[in-house]
């Protein structure tokens, strides 16, 4: 049995000792070693894959690994952000327990001094990592210098120019690179390849829906084009008013006006969010193709799993970081592919924290003694009992502590429990009577006991992996009003004017454009053609939808020039990335009948 109190505290000269002496299981031979393939998704709401019971999500590439594999229903992280979810992948460590005492963030260098990859890589293995890196190092860290092969591909953009010209979004890309680590793989020696996936990330920069926010590896694609979304089951003003202020103006509720408050909206980011999703699934069937046709298969341990959770308006929030089950729940699949076993699912309390004591199980590598999660292998294998498993998990977030509320809390199979440290607020939730976390238990006589038991628990952990955090360093600044007045408040501050100003006068910052046709000149954003352009070629503003809006502009023509601006513009990827349609108001040089003419 896993609980939560099973692991002795961890000094720091232990640590040092254990992470650099794992040592290899006897009688193990290097070439009959399994291979290890880890791909890692960015944001996915742990329900958006067909073989989570998806109906409209196409996902066919991944749900085949759970038919062949375990799907872990119950999978959670330890820090729902991108930064401290990702390290904790790679040192088997809890953020409280790898991060510096005064800035948890940021890694402790004995911490981080052999990762998973460098254990893999001394046993034996090729090791390879593709992908986003999204680690705060310490000094002197070289990722390079962790893996054999390695190259850190981000978004923003998603769509990266090659040099014969082309276009290829950072999902192919990714998927290119792994598919040419396979194809120079010799027989002699088993790989670990990292495949660590920006999407389903939004591009924050970009707010225009669909194409621009959610970057899909094909942007011409009519995928979901007819589905109508519906709304999250917890997506009322109820809800949301119940929330604690402090969650009511935090980052989590700015970025829904981001991306999910009107409908047009809601309906354009869902179905470019799930096209992301679907990018990817297409990117691991080719990868697969591949691995197939490398007679590779049948000694492959493939993992899938997510970063962290994602709301997709869910009480009327965005993104992830806080207590509730869309922000800490992920996809996890694991399937030994040298095993034709029937398609399992477990509801064992695992977490990312398990994925790098698993890694080096399959790979007969002893798992080292600071680690702080434990193998999936036995439940894989069913010689381990679900329920066994482990009694709670452990959770928190302090990262952006000046901005994003920091917490404490675990989770059990029946209950949750999260403290709010810097605000002093604690929820407890029944998971098994109240799936959707509406009612908060922490105020309410009868569960006293559970209140307390729960607070016990979440201290042992706290015992455990490096105590309480220490005080904040700086005040707390919200993000936005509960309801703002104006979309574009969430997006550019509003002047004591009560303008809104786009455009800095000096650079295209917030604006996406060909560079070939676009700059700032004099102060001023400047487009030239020759005469040959047989489109228009446009500039856009990324920021967040303005609605309701007064405009006040300033334009200048050259001679026999003209200049549209468009509203209730639709992003028309099939054209180009940069193109819309709609409302267009000209301003033509010489021709002052036509200033203003508006038309479709």
């Amino acid at each position: 049995m896993r609980t939560e109190c099973i692991l002795p505290t961890i000094a720091l000269m232990t640590l040092a000792w254990t992470l650099t002496c794992p040592g290899l299981t006897a009688g193990d031979e290097i070439a009959t070693r399994p291979n290890i393939v880890f791909f890692l998704t960015d944001d996915q709401n742990h329900t958006t894959l067909g073989c989570a019971g998806d109906s409209v999500m196409q996902t066919p590439n991944i749900d085949a690994l759970a038919k062949s594999g375990t799907r872990f229903s119950q999978a959670t992280v330890s820090h729902s952000i991108c930064w401290v979810s990702r390290t904790t992948l790679m040192t088997g460590l809890t953020g409280r327990t790898y991060g510096q005492p005064g800035n948890r963030e940021l890694a402790r260098a004995e911490a981080v001094e052999m990762l998973v990859s460098d254990h893999l890589r001394n046993a034996g293995y090729r090791t390879g990592y593709f992908g986003k890196w999204h680690a705060k190092m310490p000094k002197g860290f070289v990722r390079e210098d962790h893996f054999d092969e390695f190259e850190a591909i981000s978004r923003n953009p998603y769509y990266k120019k090659q040099t014969d010209g082309s276009v290829v979004h950072e999902t192919d890309l990714i998927i290119d690179r792994g598919i040419e680590f396979l194809r120079n793989q010799t027989s002699d020696q088993p790989f670990a390849l990292n495949l660590w996936f920006n999407a389903g990330h939004a591009e924050d920069g970009d707010r225009r829906p669909g194409v621009g926010h959610f970057s899909c590896p094909n942007p011409n694609s009519d995928q979901y084009a007819e589905h109508v979304f519906d709304r999250p089951i917890v997506d009322d003003v109820e809800s949301f008013d119940a929330l604690p202020d402090f969650l009511k103006t935090t980052i989590n509720r700015e970025r829904y006006f981001w991306r999910w408050d009107t409908p047009r909206k809601y309906q354009t980011n869902m179905r470019a969010y799930y096209r992301m999703i679907s990018g990817i699934d297409a990117g691991i069937g080719r990868f697969m193709d591949t691995l197939r046709a490398k007679g590779l298969d049948k000694n492959t341990i493939i993992i899938y799993s997510a970063d962290n959770g994602y709301y997709m308006g869910n009480r009327g929030l965005a993104g992830k970081w806080s207590h509730f089950e869309e922000s800490i729940r992920v996809p996890m699949i694991i399937a030994d592919l040298r095993n034709d076993k029937a398609s399992s699912t477990s509801e064992a309390l695992v977490q990312n924290l398990d994925i790098p004591a698993t890694m080096l199980d399959y790979a007969g590598i002893n798992v080292p003694e600071a680690y702080q999660g434990s193998s999936l292998r036995g439940l894989v294998e069913k010689t381990e009992d679900d329920r066994a498993f482990r009694e709670a998990t452990f959770h928190e977030h302090f990262a952006v502590r000046n901005r994003i509320p920091a917490w404490e809390g675990v989770r059990t199979h029946q209950a949750k429990y999260a403290k709010y440290v810097d605000d002093d607020y604690e929820f407890l939730h029944d998971l098994e009577s109240d799936t959707n976390e509406l009612v908060n238990l922490a105020r309410t006589e009868e569960a006293s006991g559970l209140l307390e038991s729960m607070r016990s628990r979440t201290q042992g952990f706290l015992n455990n992996y490096g105590g309480s955090l220490h005080p904040p360093s700086q005040s707390f600044s919200k993000s936005t009003e509960p309801h703002p007045e104006a979309a574009a408040a969430v997006t550019a501050p509003v002047r004591k004017d009560g303008w809104h100003r786009l455009f800095d006068g000096k650079s295209l910052r917030g604006w996406t454009g060909d560079a070939k046709y676009w700059s700032v000149e004099d102060g001023a954003i400047t487009g030239v053609a020759d005469g040959t352009l047989k489109r228009n070629h446009f500039i856009c503003w990324k920021g967040n939808t303005v609605q309701n809006f007064e405009l006040k502009i300033k334009v200048k023509l050259t001679a026999g020039g003209n200049s549209g601006i468009q509203y209730r513009g639709r992003m028309r990827p099939d054209i180009g990335l940069d193109s819309v349609s709609g409302y267009q108001c000209d301003v033509v040089a010489n021709v002052p009948e036509y200033n203003g003419m508006l038309y479709q």
